[in-house]
């Protein structure tokens, strides 16, 4: 039988992180947050707003990210300002959930992080989205080597939300969506398995 972990879900309120959210909460205690609604608040583009946020919660054993702005554009329209948009919300605030968590959760924590198929599936107006995946793959991947022994993280990398589908269908003709249910098992993977520095496709 599984032990009860205390799971901060951040990005709670989304579309994949109601999914995950239902998918963990049958076994695990989760702390909801999001920008504006949960238990807690949290704006991953300020470093102050994640101390607070670990602050408020305590130790957790399990944090996850399913959240992340980039910009969706013309390549001959994008500019510094729009792909920063992408490089601080989605990039740099997983970064800094685990930079800042990782002095915040218990002994053998993980950090899921979320990515998605565009790093290796580019599409049209989507080179921010595409770059910054791709990144946030790369410090998975690197960031796994040199954890404090007994810390993991990976990443969940979804096909585009089935849910999501209403929006996001113009830029992803020809793909087949993933629900968010599907998308979840990707994270309960990385939460509740042992493995490391590893990307979960689900497509």
């Amino acid at each position: 039988m599984e032990d009860q972990m205390k799971v901060l879900l951040v990005g709670a309120s989304g579309i994949v992180g109601r999914g995950i959210d239902s998918e963990l909460s049958q076994r695990h205690d989760i702390i909801r947050a999001s920008r504006a609604s949960g238990d807690v608040n949290v704006d991953l583009t300020d470093i102050a707003s994640i101390h607070a946020m670990f602050e408020k919660v305590g130790k957790v054993d399990a944090v996850v990210s399913a959240t992340g702005k980039v910009h969706f554009g013309d390549f001959a329209e994008m500019d510094d300002d729009k792909y920063r948009i992408g490089i601080n919300d989605k990039l740099m605030g997983q970064v800094n959930l685990v930079l800042v968590g990782r002095d915040h959760v218990a002994d053998n924590a993980s950090f899921t992080l979320t990515t998605g198929i565009l790093s290796k599936d580019p599409i049209r107006y989507g080179s921010s989205a595409s770059m910054v995946n791709g990144a946030i793959e790369s410090f998975v991947r690197a960031a796994a080597i040199e954890m404090k022994p007994g810390l993991r993280i990976n990443a969940v990398s979804p096909g585009v939300i089935l849910e999501a589908m209403e929006g996001y269908a113009p830029y992803f003709r020809g793909h087949d969506p993933v629900p968010a249910a599907r998308a979840a098992l990707g994270y309960a993977k990385s939460v509740e398995g042992l493995q490391t520095g590893q990307v979960f496709e689900i497509f």
